[in-house]
């Protein structure tokens, strides 16, 4: 019997993981395993800057994904932003480079990512900890193109 339930388990791990190389989708993965998450990209200057304000409830395995043109240093705040959130810093490559937890609603208070960071992922606040996700865990999306530390597979963009 467990090992019936162990081949499901891995056809499902198999079939989550190619779903997690589509735009809506970021996959996350560490020593722990993996976790995937449905989220809204924002690339341009206007998505970045509304975020997740105003938004007053996000489904657990959902969250946004800021996309830079280049690594460069950012810096968020909580500002019109309405429940708690994990902000994951990322590297080019998809590795992750630093993780603010718990960031609080509405203040404004800057919290820094750091240097080099090319992309930010949004959670609800405490679900990185909950998870076991820590920072040298590593992001797959088809954003991080050839560099990525876990690349997306060429058939499971379709």
């Amino acid at each position: 019997m467990r090992a019936a339930f162990a081949v499901i388990g891995l056809a499902f791990c198999a079939q989550a993981a190619s779903a997690a190389c589509s735009p809506d989708r970021v996959t996350v993965g560490g020593d722990w395993g993996q976790a995937h998450f449905h989220v809204t990209v924002a690339d341009d200057n206007a998505e970045r800057a509304q975020g997740l304000m105003f938004v007053e409830q996000m489904p657990i395995m959902t969250g946004m994904l800021f996309v830079y043109e280049h690594p460069q240093s950012v810096s968020f705040w909580m500002r019109n932003t309405l429940i708690p959130l994990d902000m994951l810093f990322v590297a080019p490559d998809g590795e992750i480079l630093a993780i603010h937890e718990n960031a609080v609603p509405l203040d404004t208070t800057p919290i820094p990512g750091g240097d080099g960071v090319q992309m930010v992922l949004e959670i609800n606040g405490g679900l990185s900890s909950r998870l076991g996700i820590v920072a040298g865990d590593v992001l797959q999306h088809p954003s991080f193109g050839a560099q990525a530390i876990l690349p997306c597979d060429e058939k499971s963009d379709d």
